[in-house]
């Protein structure tokens, strides 16, 4: 989790996101930050997201990304 925390933080550093969880819906994070974390994600930790993933429920808190994640290395 904290891997996923320190690379939202990169996107935006001033931005609580062990707490935040309407990202997308608050217009936190945008489309190109979605795009720029589906990348980050496959080149730092090898798991790819397929693009029925790639919704706005799946971005709206570092936990529901680390679930996604989680999910995704199960499978």
């Amino acid at each position: 989790m904290d891997e996923i925390l320190n690379l939202l933080k990169e996107l935006h550093d001033d931005i609580d996101f062990e707490t935040e969880d309407h990202l997308v819906d608050d217009r936190i994070l945008d489309s190109f930050d979605v795009v720029t974390l589906v990348s980050e994600i496959d080149d730092r930790f090898d798991i790819r997201i397929p693009a029925e993933d790639i919704i706005p429920e799946n971005f709206n808190s570092a936990e529901a990304l680390y679930k996604l994640l989680e999910r995704l290395v199960e499978e």
